[in-house]
């Protein structure tokens, strides 16, 4: 009896996790164009890197 109990109020707190990771995913969520930008950038940091090494 305890053991239903237990395993019913775990499987709750679960559920209210997963869904509260979500809604935290979705409101911290960047917008495409800020992706593209940093991974450009990122990408020109890392070419300018090489070329001071390669010289």
């Amino acid at each position: 009896m305890i053991a239903k109990i237990w395993k019913k109020l775990l499987f709750f707190i679960l559920l209210i996790a997963c869904l509260f990771n979500i809604v935290i995913k979705m409101v911290n969520k960047s917008s495409l164009k800020q992706e593209l930008q940093s991974s450009a950038q990122y990408i020109q940091q890392q070419e300018t890197k090489s070329e001071i090494k390669n010289e």
